[in-house]
């Protein structure tokens, strides 16, 4: 079990737990994520479990949690709540998104996506 709390600030995450669990993790990454308040779980996020060829899909990937914040900050930046600083965050998502999109593409050129080798 893994405690995150790098979020706490206002209210609101200071409300939030985090707490990511290990099960069947080959490395040292949680594979699954509870989030909500001390006595409720709101939500909990499964990540890819294992090399597709061999369990399948049953999981999200780091792209994807990526891609629903960035989309999320957009719509405020459509609106009312509009700044600089999602416009920022925006930009640091999708940097973060380039590297990740970068080493997959490493690992489809060796043919080593989907396994387990480095």
């Amino acid at each position: 079990m893994n405690v995150v709390t790098s979020h706490k600030l206002n209210d609101l995450n200071k409300g939030l737990e985090i707490v990511g669990h290990f099960e069947g993790a080959v490395g040292g990454e949680c594979t699954q994520y509870k989030i909500g308040p001390k006595d409720k779980t709101l939500c909990v996020l499964q990540f890819q479990n294992g090399p597709i060829p061999e369990v399948g899909i049953n999981g999200l990937s780091n792209e994807a949690l990526i891609a629903i914040v960035i989309d999320r900050l957009q719509g405020f930046n459509k609106g009312a709540y509009s700044c600089r600083e999602n416009s920022l965050a925006i930009t640091k998502l999708e940097e973060a998104m380039h590297w990740l999109h970068h080493r997959t593409l490493d690992r489809m050129g060796r043919g080593v996506e989907g396994s387990y080798q480095k």
